[in-house]
């Protein structure tokens, strides 16, 4: 045979494998919708028992919303501009400012942060109530900000969440506070957390993904910059020259590109609603989007999650999805 055509049948061979290859990672997928992800996010009542929450939500890696666990939070009921003036309106706290609030998201060709604002809290709530200002505020630092720099506010919830610590076998490795306009986004991503997320006040609107799902998720690598505002008020983006690309969802899954990519057709996203006094479970590595009613306050607790043979199969699925995706 000709080195022409060997190389031609090659060729074709590995095409033919690449196909397989593509079809099998899409059905990965599809079997795991089949075989125990839900259609919708179930609800629980009450706290549940750990070892069963375990078994039930954990293990499978399947998110819930569990409906009173949190109704004996005095925060439920403290948490009020008034008393929050009162307590730490004087406490000087971190702000993302951004001019349409999307922070930590792909803006063009690059990723690009918030501005980080040093302001009171009783600046914060002036800006939640109405007061006249440029850009949409979020307090949105995590990093434990709840501990760092609002601890007069600990006494009102639990340090951490018993149940959910009995069942994991370690406490949080973070507890962060929450509070924005409605025009803050968070941006498609996944954590390496599993993560309780407790409304406290008003109501977060999740769009959820399972880590199986990865194959018809996007990504681009971002020049990271930063959102300024100038003294006349408008924002400018700056490079972060020195900084390594950020890999980053390009995707907004609220309007979605789908002649720029098509694969997220195939994708099956969940949305759910998570009200005061109500607690999202989100496991580790789902990919969420967040939006929120104006001045929702929220807290969550990031339990560290194990990095095993589900984060093994996922590293796997991940560089199966980058060979396989079309150019």
């Amino acid at each position: 045979m000709k080195r022409s055509s060997c190389s031609s049948l090659l060729d074709h061979t590995d095409r033919n494998k690449m196909e397989s290859l593509k079809k099998r990672v899409a059905e990965f997928s599809q079997e795991a919708h089949d075989l125990y992800l839900n259609q919708s996010v179930p609800f629980l009542e009450g706290s549940p028992d750990p070892l069963q929450f375990y078994r039930d939500w954990i293990g499978p890696n399947k998110p819930c919303i569990i409906r009173n666990a949190c109704s004996h939070w005095p925060a439920l009921t403290r948490w009020t501009p008034e008393y929050l003036r009162e307590k730490v309106g004087s406490k000087v706290i971190t702000v993302a400012v951004t001019p349409d609030g999307y922070a930590d998201a792909v803006n063009g060709d690059r990723f690009v942060t918030p501005e980080e604002r040093r302001m009171s809290f009783s600046s914060v709530l002036d800006v939640i109530e109405g007061k006249e200002h440029v850009g949409v505020f979020y307090v949105q630092k995590q990093s434990s900000n709840l501990l760092d720099e609002l601890p007069e506010l600990t006494d009102d919830l639990e340090s951490h969440v018993p149940w959910m610590s009995d069942a994991l076998g370690k406490l949080p490795d973070a507890v962060n506070f929450w509070l924005g306009e409605a025009s803050a986004v968070t941006s498609m991503h996944k954590d390496h957390y599993e993560n309780l997320y407790c409304v406290i006040s008003g109501e977060k609107n999740f769009i959820l993904l399972p880590p199986t799902d990865r194959p018809f998720i996007p990504y681009g690598v971002y020049q990271p910059a930063v959102y300024r505002q100038r003294d006349d008020g408008e924002f400018e983006v700056v490079n972060q020259s020195d900084s390594e690309k950020v890999p980053w969802i390009p995707l907004d899954p609220l309007d979605p590109d789908l002649d720029r990519y098509p694969e997220y057709r195939r994708a099956r996203p969940l949305r759910c609603s998570v009200k005061a006094g109500e607690m999202l479970y989100l496991p580790s590595l789902w990919f969420h989007h967040v939006q929120q009613s104006h001045g929702c306050i929220a807290v969550n607790f990031w339990y560290d999650m194990e990095y095993d043979i589900k984060y093994n199969y996922f590293q796997l699925l991940e560089a199966l999805s980058e060979v396989t995706r079309p150019p």
